[in-house]
């Protein structure tokens, strides 16, 4: 099916065809976004995490382009939420995994490892880990 659509000739149809999949987006988008951000504010300071700040992740300036038209601005306004959200969503699942494991996955075929991950424990090193608890243990035990 996508070598039959990837071969359309038309853009503009090309584009009317994807047009329900990135509107439909938008509502699980919204309610993830609902979601997190109760998670984000009540098991963080729950943890003893920091709040991340949701403007420097979601920024809407795009409709202020006085060159683009204006459907143009409502998608970038669209685009400039969604990927601003969903980085945002990122960090936040990123902290807690760090929170919770911070094990590094093991390097297999083809796995791109996650950015946040970089100064996770590596995979496989059990006393790594067992200092890593200890050391959790003893922070919490101070608090």
């Amino acid at each position: 099916m996508y070598n039959q659509i990837s071969k359309l000739k038309f853009k503009k149809l090309r584009h009317l065809l994807a047009m329900p999949f990135i509107i439909g987006m938008a509502i699980p988008i919204v309610v993830l976004d609902f979601m997190i951000e109760i998670y984000h504010h009540v098991a963080f300071p729950l943890y003893g995490l920091p709040i991340n700040k949701r403007g420097n992740y979601i920024r809407i300036d795009r409709q202020k382009l006085s060159y683009l038209k204006p459907i143009d601005k409502v998608w970038c306004m669209y685009c400039g939420y969604a990927n601003g959200f969903l980085a945002y969503a990122v960090k936040i699942a990123g902290d807690t995994e760090k929170y919770w494991c911070g094990i590094k996955h093991h390097d297999g075929d083809n796995f791109i490892p996650q950015p946040h991950q970089a100064d996770f424990l590596p995979y496989n090193d059990e006393q790594a880990y067992k200092d890593f608890v200890n050391q959790k243990t003893c922070d919490l035990e101070k608090k």
